[in-house]
């Protein structure tokens, strides 16, 4: 069992003891309940103290049982609160470090409850498309009051315990202790004033009410719909803490299980559960073991001060690291800093950030002119121009002044880390880390691993990923590693669609309407349709036969390279990020389209959708099967991300399962029969085409 029993005197106390965050596992609950029936069977035992071994009282449910039988198998979670409110002598929670979800649940089970300050207080459950499901929405709202209940639920944010405590009238804590470490002194002598008090208080029995009632449910609900959009579950939290004030305890909770319930068949709720599983599997590595020894990282080097490199420089600045950026030019190291320093002024204004750390971020900021000032550097970054030769000339440069064991690496988007690293003398220190745009905000990293890198250096980036709060994914080499390579056929569908009668806002509209941040042509405008412009004048070179679009050829042969020049796909006004669609541009792509003996043809939001989405998941299937991504769930992540795929479908693999992998076969074998796509590409992906025909999914 994960729960241990001992007793103090006449104090039982049970442990939680499931590492990391002693979740609520089907040993951990039989454990609860046999401590809890041992207890009451001793008559020398007065009270039971619960608690938590290690860095946490409990963070709720065991996500490696989420979705199997063991997560309902008896005792559940609403069994174990029921046996802790019915055990005969007086229960005390002492709580420390976290208490979330199913932990804070069980916790509002007992008679009493004692908080170690600094313990962060959450029901989480919405980020994961559900309501909590053990009692949360019916015994919150009596502990806190219904108005700090509500904000917990529907935003799913940890308060600290001292912000709960200073709550007026709040019943939550029936102590706050000194420290941590005082917790369980504490705790057991609580236990043994409260020994011989009866009758046992329960929070089932306090009231739920708000003075204005159904004006401020109404209020409330208002408020949510406009953040929730496509997430059920917000607007579900607040009918249920409304049944809290107007419900029987009982109605109360059967109503906040009926709509757990409901909301765990949703694939809203798959798609988040999915991503929360994904997101922490990523960092895992099959043949990295997690004991790697690590480098160490104190201080860092970036080459080139644009807005890519100063980006990156924030990071580390941002995790307290040292960082020394070179440029080839004064004036371009003047320009880069004062990027940066405006980028933090604007933070300190909206008071997302302090003055003092401000000013505390900056002062870990050098800068060189002389490749020579990097020789003390641990990790080395280049953000140069996306050029080979380019690449060449800064890795033999590095090749020669960093110290031995440095981790050389690259922040490009498209090339050949292989080739990068062949310009060094040690290929095994070199590796790929591509931030997406921009750099400070956007939480993807692509971690490119060449054929030669060193496991302790992947290891040591993807811990340094952690360390400054970047999302981590391995790729293999190939162009355009995982998000840029399906991003191209992605772009080469949206041309063709130009091509057989949509315009650029009716591709757009569709797509966005499906829940993209945005769509392709407003994305090329934003990423400049230049740099479009000259991987597709590279492809002409290599591929030959690979079919395109010309009309972003045209449209750049205009200058009309996107926001920067205040023209691209759409119009932009000065300082403004707000797409005009622009008559000349349409009439550009008709007569492109005309020139080329087509006569367009009413083209669907459904086909729109749906041929964009399905090049993503071809070639992420192709990309799957080359190993280029180590499991399905990583390629999702990249696209949540770095891409805007929406997160309520939660990726384009799972996407893909949720509409079935045999309609998705199907649409492409129609998308194939059509004379002005690319036939070739529309034949399914092997691995995609085996999993269809045998049922399976990604």
């Amino acid at each position: 069992m994960t729960a241990s029993y001992q007793v103090h005197g006449d104090v039982a106390v049970i442990t939680l003891d499931n590492p990391p965050v002693n979740g609520l596992g089907l040993a951990t609950r039989q454990g609860i309940v046999a401590g809890l029936a041992q207890a009451q069977a001793d008559a020398a035992v007065k009270a039971v103290v619960m608690t938590g071994a290690g860095k946490a009282f409990s963070g709720g449910a065991d996500i490696k049982e989420f979705g199997t039988p063991k997560a309902i198998q008896e005792p559940n979670l609403l069994s174990v609160i029921l046996a802790v409110e019915n055990c005969s002598k007086p229960v005390v929670a002492a709580i420390h470090s976290v208490a979330m979800g199913g932990g804070l649940e069980l916790s509002l089970g007992c008679h009493y409850r004692i908080a170690a300050p600094g313990t962060k207080i959450a029901l989480p459950e919405v980020k994961l498309g559900l309501i909590p499901g053990a009692g949360g929405t019916q015994r919150l709202p009596r502990v806190v009051g219904v108005e700090a209940a509500l904000n917990m639920i529907v935003s799913g944010e940890p308060v600290k315990s001292e912000m709960l405590a200073m709550l007026p009238g709040q019943k939550l804590f029936d102590k706050v202790a000194a420290s941590t470490e005082s917790l369980m002194d504490e705790a057991l002598a609580y236990a043994r004033g409260v020994a011989d008090v009866r009758p046992l208080p329960l929070v089932r029995n306090l009231p739920a009410k708000h003075p204005q009632g159904d004006a401020y449910f109404q209020f409330a609900r208002n408020m949510v719909r406009g953040m929730a959009k496509n997430f059920p579950a917000p607007l579900q939290c607040v009918d249920a803490v409304e049944a809290a004030t107007k419900k029987k305890f009982a109605d109360g909770m059967a109503y906040e299980r009926e709509h757990f319930i409901n909301l765990m068949w949703t694939s809203e709720s798959r798609a988040l559960r999915h991503l929360f599983v994904a997101e922490r599997a990523a960092s895992k590595i099959p043949d990295v073991p997690s004991d790697t020894p690590l480098r160490s990282i104190a201080k860092v080097a970036v080459i080139g001060a644009g807005t890519m490199g100063g980006g990156i420089a924030m990071n580390f600045l941002n995790a307290g690291i040292p960082v020394t950026i070179l440029e080839m030019k004064q004036e371009a190291i003047n320009h880069g800093v004062e990027v940066m320093s405006r980028n933090y002024e604007a933070q300190v204004k909206k008071g997302k950030l302090k003055q003092q750390k401000y000013e505390e971020r900056m002062a870990l900021l050098k800068t060189t002119l002389k490749y020579d000032d990097l020789k003390d550097a641990d990790l080395i970054i280049e953000a140069v121009f996306e050029e080979l030769g380019v690449k060449e000339a800064v890795f033999k440069q590095l090749d020669a002044v960093a110290k031995p064991g440095a981790i050389l690496a690259s922040n490009t988007s498209t090339l050949d880390v292989n080739k990068i690293a062949g310009f060094t003398q040690r290929p095994q220190d070199v590796v790929g880390l591509h931030f997406f745009s921009p750099a400070n905000v956007m939480k993807l990293l692509e971690v490119v691993r060449g054929e030669k890198t060193a496991k302790d250096v992947l290891a040591t980036v993807m811990q340094v990923a952690k360390k400054i709060r970047k999302t981590a994914v391995v790729a293999g080499v190939c162009d355009g590693f995982i998000g840029n390579r399906m991003i191209e056929q992605y772009g080469r569908q949206a041309g063709f669609l130009l091509d057989e009668g949509c315009t650029p806002s009716q591709v757009d509209k569709a797509i966005e309407k499906f829940g993209f941040a945005m769509g392709p042509f407003r994305m090329g405008d934003l990423a400049g349709n230049d740099i479009g412009w000259a991987i597709r004048k590279r492809r002409y070179v290599e591929k030959p036969g690979m079919k395109y679009s010309k009309t972003a050829d045209l449209l750049c042969e205009k200058g009309r390279f996107g926001q920067k020049v205040g023209k691209g796909w759409y119009d932009y006004l000065p300082g403004k990020r707000d797409a005009i669609p622009n008559a000349e541009v349409e009439q550009m792509v008709a007569e492109h389209r005309k020139a080329l003996g087509i006569t367009p043809r009413k083209i669907g939001d459904e086909e729109i959708v749906q041929r964009l989405v399905f090049s993503l998941v071809n070639e992420a299937a192709r990309i799957l099967e080359e190993g280029i991504a180590n499991k399905a769930s990583d390629i999702d992540i990249v696209y949540i991300f770095g891409y805007g795929f929406p997160v309520y479908r939660g990726g384009p693999l799972n996407y893909a399962n949720e509409v079935g992998l045999f309609n998705v076969v199907q649409a492409m074998q129609r998308f194939a029969q059509n004379p002005l796509d690319d036939a070739a590409f529309w034949q399914p992906a092997p691995l995609l085409a085996r999993l269809a025909a045998e049922g399976r999914q990604f």
